[in-house]
């Protein structure tokens, strides 16, 4: 088996430490310094690895959606055909999504998204795949799939919002989203 060397190491070190640090803080008011401190390692290191904080923060919210499509691929690929969209949606709402330091990520990726390019890419290509994952579910459900993706793709980022700037309940919001997703396609509840 070959050697892992140090850089992917700390690397993924570093990336946890920005969500964990980010969480704490609530916003990106956070330094390199914290980040590499959290991560056992100097900030000279982590300026060499990412550059800097908007960087590692990237590379974080990567890190993020990695998981996040992880956990939808493993959702469909365990899905009936015929239940695809159950499975997009409830992977949506799956408790790792909402872990304290995820959110605050989340929330705070939103907000860079406006400003920064790199981060607004990233939003775009997060929306065009749950996009396409909810068009290609709906296809056999109803007629005009892309208008109903559209829709439901913003109540699920809506509903996780909202449960994310509240108390962090999900409980409940898989169902809500299918009972308005039957409701679009005209499916019998």
């Amino acid at each position: 088996m070959p050697k892992l060397g140090q850089e992917p190491i700390r690397r993924a070190a570093l990336v946890a430490a920005t969500v964990e640090e980010i969480g704490a803080a609530g916003s990106l008011d956070v330094t390199v310094g914290q980040i590499a401190r959290r991560a056992g390692m100097s900030s000279a290191l982590a300026h060499h690895y990412f550059g800097g904080k908007a960087q590692i923060f990237l590379a974080a919210m990567r890190q993020i959606l990695a998981d996040y499509g992880a956990l939808v691929r493993d959702a469909l690929r365990e899905a009936p055909p015929d239940r695809r969209l159950e499975a997009i949606v409830a992977a949506n709402f799956d408790p790792s999504c909402f872990a304290p330091a995820t959110i605050s990520a989340w929330l705070n990726f939103y907000v860079m998204a406006q400003r920064d390019p790199q981060a607004a890419r990233l939003l775009r290509i997060y929306r065009a795949r749950l996009r396409s994952n909810l068009v290609h579910a709906l296809r056999a459900r109803c007629e005009q799939p892309e208008e109903v993706a559209d829709t439901l793709a913003a109540l699920i980022d809506g509903v996780y919002l909202r449960a994310a700037l509240s108390d962090g309940s999900i409980a409940g919001a898989t169902a809500r989203v299918l009972d308005v997703a039957r409701a679009l396609t005209k499916e019998p509840q």
